[in-house]
């Protein structure tokens, strides 16, 4: 189905077609965004790790946290947290150790290596972000709004979740 083709012809359907568009840009741009992790990746001859683990990576930053948290902090979207991580881990991208006060609970944290594959995805961000303001494609302002205006769908979409249960 098309985004024109599920607009009934009715006066709030402006609303519905804007809303089905901006569904449609979040699908397109999360894919380009891999996509884009992945050709840098390339370029620099880094086959060993995924476009998903590399922003897992960037995610974490310096922060020490359970595997539970990735998901909960948005540090990870997918619904294989667990292998990603198993993955990084025995890539020697990430320490993990189990907590002393509930064996069930693994800490995670970044490796010299995992900080080095953050480091190359925060500089193609800056780049990126320099690029686009220099172009003039995107200001602070603009910028502003436009992660408001996603806040708020955010905050929509979990009341809904949370309103099923």
């Amino acid at each position: 189905m098309t985004i024109h083709a599920a607009v009934p012809d009715t006066p709030q359907a402006h609303v519905l077609a804007g809303y089905l568009e901006t569904l449609a840009l979040l699908e397109r741009l999360h894919r380009l965004l891999l996509d884009l992790i992945k050709d840098e990746f390339e370029r620099l001859g880094m086959f060993e790790i995924n476009p998903v683990q590399a922003l897992l990576l960037f995610n974490v930053g310096d922060a020490e946290v359970t595997a539970g948290e990735l998901k909960s902090r948005g540090y990870y979207q997918g619904s294989n947290v667990s292998y990603n991580l198993k993955k990084l881990v025995d890539g020697g991208y990430m320490h993990h150790e189990r907590s002393t006060v509930d064996r069930r609970s693994v800490r995670v944290s970044l490796t010299a290596e995992g900080r080095r594959v953050r480091d190359v995805v925060a500089a193609l961000f800056r780049r990126h972000a320099d690029g686009m303001e220099a172009r003039g494609l995107i200001v602070r302002l603009m910028a502003e709004e436009t992660n408001t205006t996603l806040k708020r769908l955010e905050r929509y979409w979990t009341d809904q979740i949370r309103y099923i249960y």
